[in-house]
């Protein structure tokens, strides 16, 4: 699997492709069901990619505001490019005018989220209320926008609903860190994050229903790209959040804990679905294993602190040394669906982007840091497609026409083979992810 096309490949080309190597219009209809890189399937992931990473940035661009961080620049820089990106996918659908109509007023709704975080800054109680004024108004007209350019097919009603939760995600978070309250702000982060999913499910199902000869007339909602969607979020929130908890590590950051427990959330149900299926010794196991990879990232951090090279260069030999384990392990899991050697090379390049991430925001060089930082958001939609490939290749009944809209609920549903998959997300998620867990969390990095 070449995981480098993920980091290339123009979202306009993804909206626009003609895929000759995917099932055609005449194919049967359950392979269509079985197969995860559709032209639908892959704008839905693109869009999951875009909005999510708009959601993180928002949010750090805003939490960087507030604190005037030297990096404030850069991460808006990096914000900017996200917002042209999308308008860029808006554009390569809609036309020109519409890209730009879409561009100035995403544009603008980012300024009015800036705008609040100034007069918070200043306690201008009156800025406050005209900048949440004017992001009430950019709802109404962003709402009315899509429901045009769709033809309906998303209701501006709706619509603005959904903005509106975006709107109170974003501030919640923000007014939660600026009063100290970081756990707050964190679960308001996930939250916004998460949320984006429904955004980018709902508007790749409207665009390939408009267009259905330029998608090949596939879907976008199936229940594999569900699973594919859900999978997109979690590892790339993984490595945004990662990012995060070692720059907050090398800092001595005060939220520093409260972004460890957000990670540890991203991965807590997962455990928890290890422990429903292989009791409390299955889990231990799991754990170790879990807590033995991040220990080398929480090492590595240390001896950058104490400028320990031969700490630094161990840290990173352990890893080398837990990828051939831990592909290996994958390569068994999936029965050779997941193949150890392309798994190994991915997570290689994931451990490079965030060490070199780490490296150069700790060396002040904050554009560089930023760069690689949306490098490893967008590198791990990667390991999702290739698990959840790897998933319908051993468990294809699963996928098929009976299957209901929505994925089983876990934490109730005793079907084992279900239970394995999870086990499975569990454990490349620990392969390919950085958190800093409970039990480390009394363990200060200097």
């Amino acid at each position: 699997m070449d995981y480098k096309k993920f980091l290339t490949l123009p979202l306009v080309t993804t909206l626009l492709f003609v895929n000759s190597g995917v099932a055609s219009a005449d194919s049967h209809h359950e392979m269509d069901e079985l197969n995860i890189q559709t032209e639908a399937i892959e704008l839905r992931t693109s869009l999951d990619h875009l909005l999510t990473e708009h959601a993180f940035l928002a949010i750090e661009v805003m939490k960087n505001g507030a604190d005037g961080s030297e990096d404030f620049e850069s991460s808006v820089n990096a914000l900017n490019a996200n917002t042209e990106e999308l308008s860029s996918a808006i554009a390569g659908v809609y036309g020109e005018d519409a890209g730009n109509s879409f561009n100035e007023m995403w544009t603008n709704h980012i300024g009015f989220f800036v705008d609040y975080v100034v007069a918070v800054t200043e306690e201008d109680e009156a800025g406050q209320e005209e900048a949440l004024e004017a992001l009430g108004k950019y709802r109404e007209d962003f709402s009315q926008f899509l429901e045009t350019a769709t033809e309906e097919r998303l209701e501006a009603e709706a619509l603005a609903e959904g903005l509106q939760m975006h709107v109170d995600q974003l501030v919640g978070a923000f007014d939660a860190y600026v009063m100290g309250d970081y756990e707050t702000s964190y679960n308001y982060e996930r939250e916004a994050i998460h949320h984006m999913l429904m955004v980018s499910k709902g508007l790749s199902t409207a665009i390939t229903e408009q267009f259905p000869e330029e998608f090949n007339h596939t879907q976008a909602v199936t229940p594999a790209s569900d699973l594919r969607s859900e999978l997109n979020y979690l590892f790339t929130e993984h490595a945004g959040f990662a990012v995060i908890a070692m720059q907050n590590g090398i800092d001595g950051a005060e939220d520093f804990e409260a972004s460890a427990m957000a990670l540890d959330q991203n991965t807590e149900d997962l455990t928890a679905a290890v422990e429903d299926v292989y009791g409390p010794e299955g889990a231990e196991q799991f754990n170790t294993l879990w807590s033995d990879h991040i220990g080398y990232f929480v090492d590595y951090v240390n001896a950058t602190a104490e400028e320990d090279e031969a700490g630094k260069e161990e840290a990173l030999e352990n890893l080398a040394d837990y990828q051939d384990e831990f592909s290996t392990f994958m390569d068994t899991a999936t029965e050779g669906n997941f193949a150890k050697d392309d798994l190994a090379e991915g997570l290689g390049m994931h451990v490079d982007q965030l060490i070199n991430a780490f490296e150069a925001y700790n060396s002040g060089d904050y554009a560089t840091a930023y760069d690689l930082t949306r490098e490893a958001y967008h590198h791990m939609l990667g390991p999702a497609e290739g698990l959840t490939n790897a998933i319908v290749m051993q468990y294809p009944e699963m996928f098929e026409s009976n299957m209901p809209d929505e994925m089983p609920n876990t934490a109730v549903n005793n079907d084992n083979n279900y239970s394995l998959i999870i086990l499975i997300m569990a454990g490349i998620v620990a392969a390919g992810a950085i958190v800093i867990t409970q039990k480390r969390r009394n363990q200060k990095v200097k």
